[in-house]
């Protein structure tokens, strides 16, 4: 399995990753839901059979590298809270469910197995959030042709809460060196790729974010 090295109270360690899911259509609000779908339907990927949906995915998928490969121009990202069970607890870190969306659209499960899932560094325990969870705020940004815009931008109130997430997928906590992405935002640009992408999870409460920033390094298709 692989493993990675992540920084939780304030030093760091190596984790080994066992399983890593990926929740899709995760919104607390239907009428939110139902705008992401549409965004996807644009693109020509089909609406889900159900509300939320969990995919599976490999576990090596799972990075904090500062940039990675993908094939062709079609991927993008899209800013995730993401909840990690590690021997030491429970974690929340900052992501990019990263998606071929080519390839989304004739094959959703598919799609998400094409890209690295991109992961901050720095993660904060889940018990020190817990309690003002909703108070929480997630953002991103694209930088296209060198210029950068908000991209994504809204409470984490907007997905279903991270408890409520766990219990629909495995009836309880997520079992230890489990990953989980927990659904993302309506878009406020374009769906498309970017020279660089930008999460954040911002605790106004205790006045501190989690950031994490990638690029992609597009490799040609063959065909």
């Amino acid at each position: 399995m692989p493993v990675v090295e992540f920084l939780f109270d304030e030093r760091s360690g190596l984790v080994e990753i066992d399983d890593l899911v990926i929740a899709g259509w995760t919104g607390r609000d239907p009428a939110t839901v139902e705008h992401h779908i549409e965004e996807l339907e644009a693109i020509g990927v089909a609406r889900p059979r159900t509300v939320p949906c969990f995919y599976r995915v490999g576990a090596n998928l799972l990075t904090t590298a500062e940039q990675f490969d993908v094939t062709g121009s079609d991927s993008s990202g899209e800013a995730e809270f993401v909840l990690l069970s590690l021997p030491q607890g429970l974690f929340v870190g900052v992501g990019s469910d990263h998606t071929d969306r080519k390839v989304e659209a004739y094959g959703v499960t598919v799609s998400k197995q094409m890209c690295p899932k991109a992961v901050s560094r720095e993660l904060w325990p889940f018990a020190a959030v817990e309690d003002h969870w909703d108070s929480l705020i997630l953002r991103s940004w694209v930088t296209r042709d060198g210029k950068t815009e908000l991209y994504q931008q809204g409470p984490v109130s907007r997905m279903l809460a991270p408890r409520d997430l766990m219990a629909r997928y495995s009836g309880g906590t997520l079992p230890s060196g489990w990953v989980m992405y927990c659904g993302t935002l309506p878009l406020l640009a374009p769906m498309g790729g970017a020279e660089r992408f930008e999460v954040e999870l911002e605790d106004p409460v205790l006045g501190r974010r989690l950031r994490h920033a990638y690029s992609t390094r597009e490799l040609p298709y063959n065909d």
